[in-house]
């Protein structure tokens, strides 16, 4: 029975790599397939084109720049955090914020503060004396530079939550030793505190620079207005032609899926054996000085700058009937909320984001669950484990927009035909969402270590009963917590849903795309806030079942 039971598990495991092999891998295969079909014709297509260097400079440009901002702003904010007094210390979450903003929504606002023309912050700059002979301008959001600051920003929250879990496993004793030598402040953060971080900054600044490599958002819906592509945004320009172009599509992402097999590979190299930056030490890390209050301005300020403005702009333009860059609150009308509400497509797509969401949500959590209690727990089989591991990562280093492409190209074909159906929109969200899932689980289960599951076998239980006995009901907050967490996340993704939608399967995100193409931007503020408050219900939720740390096993 021993022998069969041993074999049973590794047939399951074996099954479950396969399966999510071809979740994950398969729309990949039939990329490159389709990429070197006709003798290789889709690169031939998508590299020689006039403007395909100008494409390639633009991506990279944004992603390193993007990449510069958020290393700079993030380090900053939470050094900023560790120095907040205790009744401040609740704004510690003000960092993470923009990551649960909707990105389409905080796009859209930014577009109504800086705007040439309308834009609200725009209007007000041109009545200083410096600009009042200026008819639009001074800022022009739609510029490159502008775009590369905006994603900076977004992606600054990921880098705060890397390096403040980082901080908090420096000890606190090696600090007290330096400062005791006669080091100052700032030669403590430099010789101590950024090398101990370096693992930290290269593992997180990888995974910025892949979500810089992979934004599309941004200059889709502000590029297109000044001629600024990236590569996502030709991607789906092939898309959206007709006949679809799927060859150059594909052939033109391959270097996002390439870059971003090299930089995993290269954090691995550089970090090379990451005991050397273990600490040790009964004390926690505590920064050196008194609590200042003027941590607390910056982390505040931020805030004002990255959330509150462009949530504040979309309100403004919400209340209005249309937008002009004029606050005139005599005229505010909620008419604007009245006619999408009436609006049945706007219904429908809410519907769809919710319930997908909610479904979606579910199934990934099931499956982080086996996978994480594989990858913790089950010390045989180390090859079929390593592959589940590379399996469940990989959506992590692949843009979401290279997925959605690869989704549209395998599920409108057989053996699985699942195009204008909402089970293509799970599969979207549970393949995304996959390494979150698995990622928050197992720092649940490594948090509660090894004990409780011995006591069970121990006591009888097999591995399923231990599971759903002891397991679960310890990591009940953990595991509610990661689930709104996963439904945020999925209310408002927009890059993957864009290309796969269908008349039937729309969300918010593709409907309010949808009305800021037709000028309709009042409407558009509208259905931006309503996704703000949808995403906004899902962050109480995960605040409320998973504590204020929750944002850190992200």
């Amino acid at each position: 029975m021993t022998g069969q039971s041993a074999l049973m598990r590794r047939i399951s495991l074996a099954a479950l790599v396969i399966g999510l092999g071809y979740m994950v891998i398969g729309p990949l295969v039939q990329l490159q397939a389709k990429a070197f079909h006709n003798g290789g014709e889709g690169y031939r297509t998508a590299f020689t084109g006039p403007l395909v260097g100008r494409t390639l400079r633009h991506t990279i440009g944004l992603a390193l720049g993007s990449l510069t901002i958020a290393m700079v702003l993030g380090t900053g904010l939470a050094w900023a955090a560790t120095r907040l007094p205790k009744s401040l210390r609740f704004l510690r979450i003000v960092p993470i914020l923009p990551i649960v903003v909707p990105a389409i929504a905080n796009v859209v606002g930014w577009a109504f503060l800086f705007s040439p023309r309308p834009g609200f912050l725009n209007t007000l700059l041109r009545k200083l004396p410096w600009w009042n002979h200026l008819f639009e301008g001074p800022v022009d959001i739609y510029a490159i530079h502008w775009i590369v600051i905006l994603t900076g920003f977004g992606l600054t929250s990921f880098i705060y939550l890397f390096v403040s879990a980082g901080l908090s496993n420096i000890s606190a004793e090696l600090v007290e030793a330096a400062q005791v030598s006669g080091s100052s402040g700032v030669g403590v953060f430099f010789r101590v505190v950024l090398p101990l971080l370096r693992p930290t900054l290269l593992y997180g600044g990888g995974v910025a620079l892949l979500l810089g490599l992979g934004q599309f958002t941004g200059p889709l819906l502000l590029g297109r207005n000044s001629g600024v592509t990236v590569v996502t945004t030709e991607m789906y320009r092939y898309m959206q032609q007709t006949p679809i172009q799927f060859e150059p599509a594909a052939a033109i992402g391959t270097p996002l899926i390439v870059f971003g097999v090299c930089v995993v590979l290269a954090q691995k190299l550089l970090l090379g054996d990451q005991r050397r930056f273990v600490t040790h030490g009964g004390k926690s890390f505590r920064p050196q000085g008194r609590p200042s209050r003027l941590a607390a301005a910056v982390l505040v300020l931020y805030s004002l700058v990255a959330t509150v403005l462009p949530l504040g702009a979309l309100l403004l333009v919400s209340l209005t009937r249309f937008w002009s860059g004029e606050i005139e609150p005599s005229t505010f009308t909620l008419d604007n909320f009245r006619s999408i509400w009436k609006n049945p497509l706007v219904r429908n797509a809410v519907y769809n984001s919710i319930s997908i969401s909610l479904f979606s949500m579910v199934i990934v959590m099931v499956i982080g669950f086996v996978a994480a209690t594989i990858l913790v727990r089950n010390r045989s089989n180390p090859v079929l484990r390593m592959l589940l591991d590379v399996v469940v990562a990989m959506p992590l280093g692949v843009p979401a927009v290279v997925f959605g492409v690869g989704f549209l190209l395998t599920y409108t074909r057989s053996p699985l035909v699942l195009y204008g159906t909402r089970w293509v929109g799970v599969i979207v969200y549970v393949t995304l969402m996959l390494p979150f899932s698995v990622r928050m689980q197992v720092s649940g289960m490594l948090a509660l270590g090894d004990t409780y599951v011995e006591a069970a076998r121990v006591a009888g239980a097999g591995p399923v009963r231990a599971n759903l006995s002891v397991i679960l009901p310890l990591m009940r907050g953990a595991l509610g917590g990661a689930g709104a967490l996963m439904f945020v996340l999925m209310t408002h993704e927009f890059t993957a849903s864009v290309l796969v939608r269908s008349p039937r399967t729309q969300v918010m995100g593709t409907v309010l795309f949808d009305a800021w193409g037709n000028g309709g931007y009042p409407e558009v503020a509208a259905i931006a806030l309503v996704m703000a408050a949808v995403t906004g219900i899902g962050v109480a939720m995960a605040l409320a079942l998973g504590g204020s740390r929750v944002f850190e096993n992200l």
